[in-house]
Order: structure tokens, then C-alpha cells, then sequence
């Protein structure tokens, strides 16, 4: 048998390591939190921390299948690991992320949203802003509104969200006559 016929065994893949190892200290951080959520003894087997613990469960498996993928060698194919990192792009990402969290206080669910949808898609290649603009509103206004109205969820009113809020209960007033 020559060399040729031989593979080169798998190198150890740190990138995608770090990410299983990522996602392992967030189930660690969802089973920390869930344990803090407290239970009424009313509650008889399906209490608040039955979905945190589905959900960490979850994680910790697919960290696992993760961590044992990165050790034999990863999953990515070997020209996606050549091909270099876009640092312009995964800035443009980065700095959605972070202006979602810092400005969901001061402006509200819905503005930081679309901040942040606009950010990452040009990150992600997209050129048309308006349309960004738009797909962002509709997402993030179906989302708070899911949380707020069906959920009863507060999730960062702010300008967009008391404005509607006043238009939607004055149609509903006038409705009911």
C-alpha cells in the first residue's frame, strides 16, 4: 500500500470545537436559570421548567454530536476551511448583535429589530436597504406582538410599540362602539 493510498488522519478542528463547546455552557446556562424559575407545589408533573429542560436537554445533545464532529477532524469540507473569514461582513454581522442589545432599552423591540435585520443582511450580502427596512418592520412588529398580545409577554415596548398600541385599542373602541 503507498502512501497515496493512505489518508492523512483527521486533524483536530478548534473552530468547530469552540462551537460545541459554546453551545454546551449555554445548556449549562439555561439548566442554571431553569433552576431559579420557582414552582408553586399546585403544579402537578408539567411545570414551568419542563421546556428549559427539553430545550438544555437539546442542546447538550446537539453539543455533544458537535464536540465529537470537531474532534474527528470537523464538518467542514476542506475548501470552505480554506477560504478566508470576511471580517468586513462578520463585523457588519457582530455590530447588529450589538446594537439590538444596546438599544432595545432606549428605543424599543421593534426599532432595534430592524437595526439589527438591516445589519446583518448587508452583512450577509444584501444591497437594498429599503426592502431590508420593510421585511425587518413586519418581522419584528409580528414577533412583538406575538409576545405582547398572544402571550401576554413584554418583550421592550418603545416609540413603534405605543404608537400601534394607541391606534390598535382607539379601532378597537370604536368598534365596540
Amino acid at each position: 500500500m503507498s502512501t497515496s493510498d493512505q489518508q492523512a488522519p483527521p486533524r483536530f478542528a478548534i473552530p468547530e470545537l469552540l462551537i460545541g463547546v459554546g453551545l454546551l455552557a449555554c445548556a449549562a446556562a439555561v439548566a442554571w436559570q431553569t433552576l431559579a424559575i420557582p414552582v408553586s407545589p399546585l403544579y402537578s408533573k408539567v411545570g414551568p421548567r419542563v421546556f428549559p429542560y427539553i430545550t438544555m436537554a437539546g442542546m447538550v445533545i446537539l453539543s455533544l454530536l458537535l464536540i465529537a464532529a470537531a474532534l474527528r477532524g470537523g464538518w467542514q469540507p476542506e475548501e470552505e476551511k480554506e477560504t478566508p473569514t470576511d471580517w468586513k461582513s462578520m463585523g457588519f454581522v457582530v455590530a447588529g448583535l450589538v446594537a439590538n442589545l444596546t438599544l432595545i432599552h432606549p428605543l424599543g423591540f421593534t426599532a432595534a429589530s430592524v437595526i439589527m435585520f438591516v445589519l446583518v443582511c448587508y452583512g450577509f450580502g444584501s444591497r437594498r436597504p429599503l426592502r431590508d427596512v420593510l421585511l425587518g418592520l413586519i418581522l419584528a412588529l409580528a414577533a412583538y406582538f406575538g409576545f405582547a398580545k398572544a402571550l401576554g409577554v413584554n418583550i421592550g415596548a418603545g416609540f413603534v410599540e405605543n404608537q400601534l398600541n394607541t391606534v390598535i385599542n382607539a379601532v378597537i373602541a370604536m368598534v365596540r362602539g
